[in-house]
């Protein structure tokens, strides 16, 4: 059963009702495609992938009986393709969050736990991390040789599972539509904080309304909380507040802010989303500001 009777505003409505994707006995290739497709959104976190990106060589070996479910997982983990996209471009603390997220569907519990990872990882090198996931113990308990990589924590089992795992998910999971590296805090850690400090993890759901966590305001303030009146004359009365993300100032030095907010009336909300586009920003949300 659901752990939240919340979950449709928390975004894991889309994994309710869903069952693991196992490639049981008999399978055919169809099954087997969907396996590959199951594979690549769990382990590439949802990110987009080109024709030309796939794993050709790997699908192959899936289809024709030569791999099982773990060892194609494990060859995507291995793959440049992972490396090119999880981890040449993010901090090592954010590569081991990403791949418990992806190969354990779950985040990391403890600061030891990626402590462990780090010693390995500067030791033995990425392989020998990646497959010391996939050959522990519990990737063996919950998925075994055949079944794809799933979210576990979304769901109430009791099997090896902690209440911090799943309020620390939520800062890994954005969306069913998000991808890994579509998010605004790009390259940066999101649970190092707290699991230094052993503190739980706040749920915050996913953007798209007033309570989501994709725009963190800065500290010093952008713009006012509330606005009142209209913003010019014989515009409507109803003003639209717009966050943004790493909008770059038209200037040398090129100059890169974390956020900025921009309110305006309807009338004006469409230039205003062109000219944000124009300059590299990203909308994290659009509210009501009044």
């Amino acid at each position: 059963m659901p752990i939240t009777s919340a979950a449709s505003r928390l975004g894991t409505t889309a994994f309710d009702q869903t069952r693991p994707i196992e490639l049981r006995p008999n399978w055919t290739p169809a099954d087997a495609q969907i396996v590959i497709q199951a594979v690549y959104r769990q382990v590439l976190g949802n990110d987009y992938l080109m024709l030309w990106e796939r794993l050709t060589s790997l699908e192959s070996l899936l289809t024709n009986g030569k791999l099982s479910v773990r060892d194609f997982v494990r060859g995507v983990a291995k793959s440049e393709l992972y490396k090119t996209k999880f981890l040449y471009p993010h901090f090592q603390t954010r590569v081991i969050e990403l791949n418990c997220k992806h190969l354990l569907g779950r985040a990391p519990y403890d600061e030891s736990e990626v402590i462990d990872h780090l010693d390995r990882y500067q030791n033995q090198g990425f392989d020998a991390d990646i497959d010391s996931y996939i050959d522990s113990a519990e990737y063996e308990s919950h998925f075994g040789d055949a079944i794809v990589p799933y979210y576990r924590d979304f769901v109430t089992t009791g099997v090896g599972q902690r209440t911090v795992g799943f309020t620390r998910m939520f800062r890994l999971y954005r969306g069913y539509a998000n991808s890994d590296r579509s998010q605004l805090a790009l390259s940066s850690p999101r649970l190092a904080t707290d699991l230094a400090k052993n503190n739980a993890t706040p749920i915050i759901p996913p953007s798209g309304s007033s309570e989501g966590w994709a725009y963190q305001p800065s500290k010093q303030g952008t713009a006012p909380t509330r606005t009142f009146g209209r913003s010019s004359q014989g515009s409507t009365p109803r003003l639209y507040r717009i966050e943004v993300t790493g909008i770059s100032l038209p200037r040398y030095p090129k100059v890169r802010r974390s956020n900025k907010e921009f309110i305006v009336p309807y009338e004006q909300l469409s230039s205003t989303l062109q000219q944000i586009h124009k300059l590299g920003g990203k909308v994290a949300s659009i509210t009501f500001a009044q």
